[in-house]
């Protein structure tokens, strides 16, 4: 595919981004340089490959959700800065 200046110009449309021309001729460079590189990837021979979507074959590894900590309140509430019976005191943020 041929970079030209007119592709550089509708592509920074396209983003709402607008280029000087020294950024047009770095960003034709740049895209130049993309697009062989996509080409080098092409060459790749695939045939015979397992399509995937992820390199790892592990897929949604949950842990059980299970209690752990139990019923500790007291404890939980000793670390608070001010408690009201089995309550965390917090200030009022509605008035």
């Amino acid at each position: 595919m041929q970079i030209t200046d007119d592709l550089i110009e509708y592509l920074g449309e396209l983003s709402r981004l607008y280029l000087s021309e020294e950024e047009k001729k770095s960003m034709g460079s740049d895209l130049s340089d993309i697009l062989n590189y996509v080409d080098k990837l092409a060459e790749v021979e695939t045939a015979g490959m397992p399509e995937m979507s992820h390199p790892f074959e592990d897929v949604n590894c949950f842990r059980e959700d299970t209690v752990v900590n139990g019923d500790d309140r007291e404890r939980l509430l000793s670390n608070a800065p001010e408690s009201r019976g089995s309550y965390f005191k917090v200030f009022k943020t509605v008035e």
